[in-house]
């Protein structure tokens, strides 16, 4: 059974085993495609999960605060739903990726230099009746409608992981994961939650066992860029096996490169660090000495925030 309701907007994405990868480090690793959502990221999981729920409750307009990648999902559900779509984004959201949710039809809002700030003019547009907020990660219809994954996972993996990486920016893909997690039985499934320097805000709550806020994301993955978790991503760690890692912005490019060099897909940074937990040896050095022996899976987890030219940049600017 899928959490996905009947006219589900999200697609079942393909598994697929990466040879190299798996040569080197002994062991079966499967990269979970979810870069091949319509809407270019696993998000539309859980926005068109929630956001269709929220017609059949009475909403006349979606109103979404984003770095992007839940902006598309907003604006590419409203449009699918025939529902009028503002999305609010923050100042260091790039003009392409403005671009790309206008195209979908939404009206879009710049406002403030972080998400935080977008965030806070969202909720005040939604306090006119009809209105309803699409949360980019904090929600329980959210986490419902990403815990889809795992549903796929249990049908297309030939075996059990031993452990499951994925990135972590609000925690929304961590929350519906483990809810898939122990809703299929595989409770006992640690997760690798990475992370990069700068947009390290879950890890650092994990090591407080408290919400911290980051005084700024300073990283390139700007959609890991929420200074605060969601308190149900940190609550997780206190009943679920969940080890973070946090890499440097070079890593996770170098992670993403590799993707695109061995399997012809490109992702945003924000991604590469998922990537990095299995790409990157020294990473894995330590990500290894946690986790069972057995095959991993990595939640490709996709995004929007990339272009041949933003890529040029940032290799100009990391990798000297």
């Amino acid at each position: 059974t899928t959490t996905a309701s009947p006219m589900a907007l999200h697609i079942q994405t393909p598994v697929v085993l990466s040879p190299e990868i798996s040569r080197e480090l002994a062991r079966p690793v499967y990269l979970k495609l979810d870069s091949l959502q319509p809407s270019g990221s696993f998000k539309i999981r859980g926005i068109g999960h929630l956001a269709q729920k929220a017609l059949a409750a009475g909403a006349t307009r979606f109103v979404s605060s984003s770095g992007g990648n839940a902006g598309l999902a907003t604006a590419f559900t409203g449009r699918a739903l025939g529902v009028p779509t503002t999305v609010v984004v923050p100042e260091s959201t790039p003009p392409l990726t403005r671009q790309r949710i206008a195209a979908l039809g939404a009206e879009v809002r710049v406002h403030g230099a972080a998400w935080d700030d977008a965030d806070k003019l969202a909720r005040t547009l939604c306090e006119d009746p009809g209105m309803c907020y699409v949360p980019p990660f904090d929600h329980p219809d959210v986490w419902a409608g990403n815990s889809s994954i795992v549903d796929e996972l249990v049908a297309q993996l030939p075996e059990k992981p031993a452990a499951i990486v994925l990135s972590v920016g609000g925690g929304g893909l961590l929350c519906g994961v483990l809810e898939g997690l122990h809703r299929v039985g595989w409770a006992d499934v640690p997760i690798v939650a990475m992370e990069t320097n700068g947009a390290h805000s879950f890890h650092a709550a994990a090591a407080a066992d408290a919400l911290v806020t980051l005084p700024a994301i300073t990283s390139i993955a700007k959609t890991l860029g929420a200074k605060t978790v969601c308190k149900a991503a940190l609550e997780w760690t206190r009943r679920h096996v969940v080890h973070p890692h946090v890499v440097e912005d070079a890593v996770a490019l170098r992670a993403l490169l590799r993707l695109l060099d061995e399997h012809r897909i490109l992702v945003e940074p924000a991604c590469g660090a998922a990537l990095a937990g299995v790409f990157d040896h020294a990473t894995w050095t330590s990500v290894s000495a946690q986790i069972p022996a057995g095959p991993v899976a990595v939640v490709v987890c996709g995004g929007s925030g990339v272009s041949l030219s933003l890529l040029a940049d940032w290799q100009a600017q990391l990798l000297k």
